[in-house]
């Protein structure tokens, strides 16, 4: 096989060497041939004909064909590799050596430079309202709560307690724990042991002291360290004491406490990136960028159990139903979704979704964009399928990952109703600020 790329490379360098002349011929000859008042020009270096392109290609293709890939890397495709380096290689070299005015290489163009759908996947931060990328929420959702703590210390240390901490389990743990120190104090006010809390204490270390947030809570509702004598041990030891402050409030002790068991992780909420985009052939070509297909670990590691289950059915019949069920499963692989509703007025109204939400979200944003939202409407999926708003069915299960087009039309009741009364629905049915801000689909 190298021998056969070498042959074409050779005739390529022989058919751009120019005209040939015999072996027979000498010096003095061929002088009379030339034209000393004509001056030499320089043949710029010709790239490879499409004759020999063509050849090599087919060459490459059938070598493939016969040789499986799941035997790794063989000499076979180190050679192809090697020439392929080898003809990029002369073909920049020919293009740096051309005059200026003749063909040269055409840049390749960057992948991902096209005109995107949307940017990126974007989130709100529900502390700041700011629109943040993916890698861009941890960060700033974890500064916000930091931030928060010279306002409400109380709210904050148990935002970070539901939020820093990743093991629910053992969030769940340790928030219930401090729940019965401080229902043992509102419950015993005049007992002084529930008032102290010893931190070297096995169960303190092994479901409090672990988690990041707990002893800003323990501080911000009240608690101070001391040291203090332990009976039958020589030194003091270091203990939580509530403040005589914080014992004479026993109603702010139970509501910190509520506020601690019914609290959850502070999340960014997916940005809907709401734009209108004016009539277009183009509304069914959608541009993803990598957020959309982007797995996460867990993600990954669903996908690996799903496909073990899969080599496992491979040798049980399955019925109409089972394969129906596999085919959705397979659709929940995708995260987010992209989704368009055709308007009246051929309008495009685009929206970001997650692909585990329900219809009823696309219903909700639709009718948040329209004038008035009150007026029953339909939402119509390819072939004219109707998705109700009332069915509790995910867009992955309906097929509508991890982008699709859809249609707007009026209930029927609605429309019969307009055209009774001698008038036409209006066209226009956007609110007049999304309508300002309309873009053209490219």
């Amino acid at each position: 096989m190298k021998k056969f790329f070498q042959e074409i490379k050779a005739d390529i360098k022989f058919k751009s060497a120019g005209p040939g002349q015999k072996l027979t011929e000498s010096v003095g000859e061929r002088a009379p041939k030339e034209r000393p008042n004509q001056p030499a020009l320089r043949q710029p270096r010709q790239g490879p004909t499409d004759e020999a392109q063509m050849a090599a290609a087919a060459a490459l293709a059938r070598l493939e064909q016969k040789q499986p890939r799941a035997r790794g890397p063989t000499s076979q495709e180190s050679i192809r590799n090697q020439v392929r380096k080898e003809l990029r290689a002369e073909a920049t070299v020919s293009a740096s050596t051309e005059a200026p005015g003749t063909n040269t290489v055409p840049e390749a163009k960057e992948e991902g430079s096209a005109h995107l759908a949307v940017p990126s996947v974007c989130f709100t931060c529900p502390l700041t309202g700011a629109t943040l990328r993916k890698d861009q929420r941890d960060a700033h959702i974890k500064e916000a709560i930091l931030s928060h703590f010279s306002t409400d210390p109380v709210a904050a240390s148990i935002m970070k307690i539901h939020t820093f901490n990743r093991d629910r389990d053992r969030v769940k743990l340790g928030v219930d724990t401090i729940a019965k120190y401080l229902d043992n104090i509102c419950l015993h006010p005049e007992e002084e042991k529930y008032r102290k809390i010893k931190l070297q204490n096995r169960v303190f270390q092994e479901r409090i002291n672990c988690l990041e947030g707990t002893h800003e809570f323990f501080e911000a509702i009240g608690f101070q360290k001391a040291l203090l004598p332990v009976p039958d041990q020589e030194g003091p030891e270091e203990f939580y004491v509530l403040s005589e402050a914080a014992l004479a409030q026993p109603q702010s002790l139970q509501r910190h406490r509520e506020q601690l068991l019914v609290a959850e992780p502070v999340q960014a909420t997916l940005a809907r990136q709401c734009r209108v985009f004016r009539p277009s052939p183009m509304a069914s070509q959608f541009d993803l960028p990598g957020d959309f297909f982007n797995l996460t670990a867990e993600e990954i590691k669903r996908e690996q159990k799903l496909r073990s289950e899969a080599v496992e059915r491979l040798s049980v019949l399955r019925t109409k139903a089972m394969r129906e069920r596999e085919e959705q499963r397979e659709m929940r692989k995708y995260t987010y979704t992209l989704l368009r509703v055709r308007l009246p007025d051929g309008c495009l109204l685009q929206g970001t979704f997650y692909a585990r939400e329900r219809v009823a979200a696309l219903y909700a944003f639709v009718r948040e964009a329209l004038q008035s939202d009150w007026l029953p409407f339909d939402l119509l999926a390819s072939g004219g399928q109707r998705l109700s708003e009332d069915e509790s069915l995910a867009f992955n299960e309906c097929g509508l990952v991890p982008s699709a087009l859809l249609t707007f039309s009026w209930d029927a009741a609605v429309l019969a109703d307009i055209r009774a009364a001698g008038a036409e629905p209006d066209s226009s049915i956007l609110k007049p600020e999304l309508l300002a801000a309309i873009e053209k689909l490219s």
